[in-house]
């Protein structure tokens, strides 16, 4: 039985899959989507209204109702995490959601408004920050730590004591080997294996993984933050 009310902020395709998955696999009742006033192209989706994302709080009462941000990895996770915390600013508590087919042992912790899709292995003593995506079919070993508003792609591997940054992004079938730190704002790229600690805001890629010359995470993004 559907006891708890929530609205999923986004109207594309993460948030219809968002939409799909709490409604089917969840405890939440989805009432509403939620977008931006000038990102607004419709006024309903699944036959729920889409609500100016100015407007949540004053339509829907934080106190009866969580929240969650169902953004990508666009521009290396930056709206995902500003309207993840404009979300706690207005007093929303955030969901998570958890698949039933996801492996998670019994000390692994995970913050608020987390995506952890089907096929995922979480080993013992994982924790998992907060605004973190895991796509399907990842393997998060022993100890290891991924820290805030980060996204990993399907198929990667990260391995036992690892520390995965915020704001990262890790590509397809890349592969972190034991006890490596991934620095704040690196890209991934697919396929890569890295295997030493990188630099913040590098871009990664080949087997083993080498940082790209010549542009930062952020340069390639046209982030100034």
């Amino acid at each position: 039985m559907k006891t708890d009310k929530l609205v999923i902020i986004g109207a594309g395709e993460t948030a219809l899959l968002a939409y799909e998955y709490f409604t089917h696999d969840s405890p939440y009742e989805v009432v509403a989507f939620s977008v931006e006033k000038e990102f607004i192209k419709r006024e309903s989706l699944e036959g729920l209204p889409v609500t100016p994302f100015e407007e949540l709080a004053a339509r829907f009462d934080p106190q009866t109702h969580k929240a969650f941000v169902a953004l990508s990895y666009t521009r290396l996770n930056r709206p995902r995490t500003r309207l993840y915390r404009a979300c706690t600013q207005m007093g929303f508590g955030m969901a998570s959601y958890v698949s039933s087919k996801a492996f998670v042992w019994r000390n692994v912790e995970i913050g608020d408004n987390c995506f952890i899709m089907e096929h995922n292995v979480l080993q013992y003593s994982v924790k998992i920050g907060n605004n973190v995506t895991l796509w399907s079919g990842n393997h998060v070993g022993h100890q290891s730590l991924i820290r805030d508003n980060v996204f990993v792609s399907s198929h990667v591997v990260i391995s036992g004591y690892c520390e995965v940054g915020e704001s990262c992004f890790l590509g397809v079938n890349s592969c972190l080997g034991d006890n490596v730190k991934v620095a704040s704002d690196c890209v991934i790229g697919a396929g890569a294996v890295v295997l030493k600690h990188t630099e913040p805001a590098g871009i990664y890629q080949g087997n083993p993984a080498e940082r790209r010359k010549g542009v930062t995470s952020l340069q390639f993004f046209q982030i100034k933050d």
